[in-house]
């Protein structure tokens, strides 16, 4: 007696395709989805202070960012520390994030971003920054230089408090 190893079902075939990739390369483009309109003291993003207002203002305000959970954002600055705009990188759990230098670097390579500010919240509201916060800014930091784009500085927003990881000492050794 033969059985076959597959059972046998009609009309499998055209259900179930092999999956190929198409050959020819794609070509991808940056869109801005949503116009953000900054007051002009908070255009520059050299200090803070003013990291944690347009955090407030744009970040915070952002539909897919929840209070609840650690979010990440990236807020992408020319050569004079202007931004240029700002991405939500990654959105965690109540105390942890998952974050690479790939999805941290990805939109200031395709926009020829000079430098980034990393900010992100602790949904408990302390502001103090974590071993991990600073391990991963330090390996961020020497990812941005493999690709010359300056990491300014890292804030982290509690409430109703920041921190800065510069201005703490962090950013060296």
């Amino acid at each position: 007696m033969n059985t076959p190893t597959t059972p046998d079902l009609p009309g499998i075939e055209s259900l179930v395709q092999p999956f190929k990739f198409q050959s020819q390369p794609h070509e991808y483009k940056v869109t801005a989805l949503r116009e953000c309109p900054t007051p002009m003291d908070l255009q520059t993003c050299d200090t803070p202070d003013k990291v944690a207002a347009y955090w407030h203002l744009h970040i915070a305000t952002n539909p897919y960012f929840d209070p609840e959970r650690e979010c990440l954002a990236v807020i992408l600055l020319n050569t004079r520390r202007r931004a240029k705009g700002h991405q939500l990188v990654s959105i965690g759990t109540m105390d942890t994030l998952l974050v690479s230098p790939t999805s941290v670097f990805r939109l200031a390579v395709m926009t020829s971003a000079a430098a980034i500010v990393l900010a992100h919240q602790h949904p408990s509201g302390d502001h103090t920054p974590s071993e991990a916060d600073i391990k991963v800014t330090r390996d961020l930091i020497r990812a941005g230089q493999l690709l010359k784009i300056e990491v300014v500085d890292h804030v982290v927003i509690g409430r109703p408090n920041f921190s800065s990881l510069r201005a703490n000492g962090y950013f060296y050794a």
